[in-house]
């Protein structure tokens, strides 16, 4: 999976969420039943030593709902995708502004959110180019995701434009085949090898329409609870990280049969 996935870790409130749930849960043995009245503070000393005491005798109850936190958290969130999947459709799977590989009437619509900059989503460009041999009815769409510094925006934005010079894919290999850090000029000097006018490269990199591109894509990948690069939405599973090539062919016959 790709480095730019994150994860958050559990904060003290929660731990202190975790210990309170803990003494009310040991409250009723600890202290004596009686009226709701306020602890007195030997109430409450008795109170922090039981608390204190069952943490250490027991301490995989922290853990253990630790776990359960994190599995709940998860669960919810994989629920509020799915739903985002179903509702955002057509932003998707049919924005016309999104270059498009493949077999652009193909059967079946694969989504790649991707960086110019990301390792994962290099090591992937031979496994999507050989998938797309093997199966001439993937139509692949390309959503530019430029979230790896100034440079993966400069080639983003240059990606793009080079759509108007029909050579979008011809660059997005070569941007991808590069291997070093990249850089304005390193864009720019791709572009010349792949034969693009430059000056009209440049003048289309600033357009609206060209801005709007990436700016619906990167609204799109943070409603969808994409976080890092690659990664890919095919049918109505979104797939984070970098996935084998089988991985792709399963998944895409998952979704060409239902």
């Amino acid at each position: 999976m790709a480095a730019t996935m994150l994860r958050t870790k559990p904060r003290r409130p929660l731990i202190q969420a975790l210990a309170l749930a803990v003494a009310l849960a040991i409250l009723p043995a600890s202290l004596p039943a009686a009226a709701a009245e306020p602890f007195s503070a030997d109430q409450k000393a008795a109170l922090d030593a039981a608390i204190r005491d069952y943490i250490l005798a027991h301490p995989e109850v922290i853990v253990d709902s630790l776990n359960a936190m994190q599995a709940r958290q998860e669960m919810a969130e994989k629920q509020q995708q799915s739903a985002a999947l179903v509702h955002f459709q057509d932003q998707i799977f049919a924005n016309p502004d999104d270059p498009v590989i493949g077999n652009p009437d193909g059967d079946v619509t694969v989504v790649e959110f991707f960086d110019y900059q990301c390792g994962y989503c290099k090591r992937m460009v031979d496994p999507v180019m050989q998938l797309l041999k093997q199966d001439p009815n993937v139509r692949w769409v390309m959503k530019e995701f430029p979230i790896l510094g100034p440079a993966s925006v400069t080639a983003a934005h240059a990606s793009i434009a080079a759509r108007n010079q029909g050579a979008y894919q011809a660059f997005h290999i070569a941007l991808m085949g590069y291997r070093g850090r990249l850089s304005d000029a390193v864009v720019f000097q791709t572009a010349r090898e792949v034969g693009l006018d430059i000056e009209k490269l440049k003048a289309d990199m600033s357009s609206p329409e060209t801005r709007k591109t990436i700016q619906d894509a990167t609204a799109l990948a943070r409603t969808l609870g994409v976080n890092g690069t690659p990664a890919f939405i095919i049918g109505k599973e979104l797939l984070p990280g970098a996935v084998s090539l089988d991985t792709l062919v399963e998944q895409i016959e998952v979704a060409r049969k239902g």
